[in-house]
């Protein structure tokens, strides 16, 4: 059993002595263990129960249930409060915005005990009723339940990915010498998945799904599946699985018409013709041939969105887009000088034994105290750390940077002289979300106008299946990003990519550049690159307007001038 599983069983059984009024510092003693087992690299499995007390955080007590779970799967703790809880009051511990105090209220006083009771007792205003809720926490728990059920059974592209490749290894084995391949919104890497659609070329339609329910792993619905459509699911995943048939010798063209969207397919190209008649108007080889009998240069998938790809190959302007060897750094990251899990050296070496020339340091801001945020003296600390290990390191150079809290006026934490200490800063929000479109534009166009804001993290504060970004006028932030010089982060954790992708070309129009930043808290959180980079190019986002494509001494001449420009206009 790896941490996570291990953690996430910590976690639910803190909630639920939460849930049922158990002993406040027995809660806090959990809490603290949590807190500082996730942050540990120490593999919890492989410790005794002596081991495990020895941990930062873990008494005896939570040794033992440690213990428990490694050695049985669960805890009899956690069972026997499973026992005690339904299972929709579980649930609704997933919901954001209302907490285990709030569920139990809701339990007791109004008999509710799913999402569906929950909601209904919102809609006739029961909820707004009860003591310490009122309308405004009424009107969260419907939108957040709103949420959770037109995203359920989604997966981020991240997680679809690594299931997809999984399910075509298992079609490999049981389909052998089959052509086949993913398709739909996985193959244009949109970054919330659906349902997994792959694409099998046979000649033997009948035959081919008799191999697919012959492997244990594949459960088929029968009555959604159609002549040439499995449909179903893989192991007990909760997506939905589609295998589309096609004949072998209409794959490319089946591969073509099931990649794109409905905007790119039935765009028309020449006369009365679309890419989808000319697609079916005979066999081809390669993909290439398709856009070629249109008379036009190959679009990757990534971009057959229907937007401005088009115009774009029509042209002869297609952009190239930007690769993973295009990217020289890795800016926006977290030690454990704040919420990180890794300490700054480890998290120099790793970055640097990537081969990456430089990192930027990022840790939260003082204002983010709930993230062990820096204080003044513990900026000067740092800073001396950086200085010394560049000295070390070098060529390989860390970027003394913050990410600095966008407080509710605008302003940036720290005064003027601590923030001229940084190589540079991102700017993020991340108190009092709830803003209505207005508010948290201005915000955003205040933090711009600071002369010491040097990316703008993560703009709409999104969380992926999980909660939605506030609303900002998009046009307006990016508009005033090019006016100030500000670069603007497409944040790469699967759970943000935020620039969203759909606005990457605009900034791209008005002369702003991105970085990918994988706002890393850990060694492994580099890995979430690729996610990001993957956001930039359906956007059509190119190496020579990405910001962190430049080389460390580039990229230094960058900071260098804009911290001179703000000296020399004081």
């Amino acid at each position: 059993m790896d941490n996570k599983s291990i953690l996430k069983q910590l976690k639910l059984t803190a909630a639920l002595m939460e849930l049922h009024d158990e002993n406040t510092f027995k809660i806090r003693g959990y809490n603290s263990a949590i807190y500082n087992l996730d942050k540990s690299d120490v593999e919890l499995a492989s410790l005794t129960i002596d081991e495990l007390q020895q941990l930062d955080g873990v008494g005896k007590g939570i040794a033992g249930t440690l213990s428990e779970i490694i050695q049985t799967g669960i805890s009899a703790q956690l069972s026997q409060y499973l026992e005690e809880t339904p299972e929709g009051i579980v649930e609704l511990l997933d919901i954001k915005g209302i907490g285990p105090k709030k569920i139990k209220v809701l339990w007791k006083e109004l008999g509710i005990e799913s999402g569906h009771e929950l909601k209904e007792a919102a809609n006739t205003g029961k909820v707004a009723q009860l003591k310490g809720f009122g309308d405004k926490t009424q009107e969260t728990i419907i939108k957040a339940l709103e949420f959770k059920e037109a995203n359920a059974n989604k997966l981020h592209y991240a997680e679809a990915e690594g299931l997809s490749k999984e399910i075509i290894a298992e079609l490999n084995k049981v389909l052998p010498n089959y052509p086949i391949h993913e398709i739909g919104a996985l193959r244009r890497k949109m970054e919330v998945i659906e349902k997994i659609e792959i694409l099998v070329g046979t000649d033997d339609y009948d035959a081919t799904e008799d191999s697919i329910n012959a492997s244990e792993h594949f459960i088929q619905d029968l009555g959604a599946s159609g002549p040439v459509i499995w449909r179903g699911n893989y192991k007990e995943t909760r997506i939905p699985i589609a295998l589309t048939f096609c004949a072998k010798a209409d794959f490319v063209s089946s591969l073509f018409l099931h990649s794109g969207s409905p905007a790119h397919i039935d765009k028309p190209v020449k006369e009365r013709d679309s890419f989808r008649n000319i697609a079916m108007s005979g066999t081809f080889t390669d993909e290439k041939d398709i856009y070629l009998a249109a008379g036009m240069d190959f679009i990757e998938p990534e971009l057959r969105e229907g937007t401005f790809e088009f115009e774009a190959a029509k042209n002869g302007t297609l952009p190239k887009l930007v690769e993973m060897s295009d990217l020289k750094g890795v800016l926006h990251n977290h030690s454990t000088y704040s919420d990180g899990k890794h300490s700054l050296e480890q998290m120099a070496q790793h970055c640097k034994d990537l081969g990456y020339e430089y990192l930027g340091i990022c840790d939260h801001s003082k204002s983010a105290f709930y993230a062990n945020g820096l204080d003044e003296d513990r900026v000067t600390i740092q800073h001396n750390e950086i200085d010394k290990l560049n000295a070390d390191m070098a060529p390989f150079k860390i970027f003394k940077g913050i990410e600095s809290d966008i407080l509710y006026d605008g302003k940036l934490d720290y005064d003027d002289e601590v923030l001229s200490s940084f190589d540079f800063i991102v700017s993020s929000v991340h108190s009092i979300l709830n803003m209505k479109k207005d508010k948290a534009t201005s915000r955003l166009l205040t933090a711009i106008e600071n002369p010491y804001t040097t990316i703008l993290g993560h703009p709409t504060g999104r969380l992926l299946l999980r909660r939605e970004g506030y609303p900002i006028d998009h046009k307006a932030v990016i508009d005033h990003c090019a006016k100030h010089g500000v670069v603007i982060e497409i944040n790469a954790n699967p759970w943000r990519l935020d620039l969203d992708w759909r606005w990457v070309h605009y900034a791209i129009e008005q002369g702003v550049k991105l970085s990918i930043n994988p706002d890393a808290h850990e060694m492994k959180g580099y890995d979430h690159m690729y996610y990001g980079l993957l956001a930039g190019r359906k956007g059509g986002l190119t190496a020579d307007m990405t910001f962190n494509a430049l080389s460390a001494e580039e990229i230094g001449n960058f900071f260098q001038e804009r911290k001179g420009k703000i000296v020399s206009h004081a």
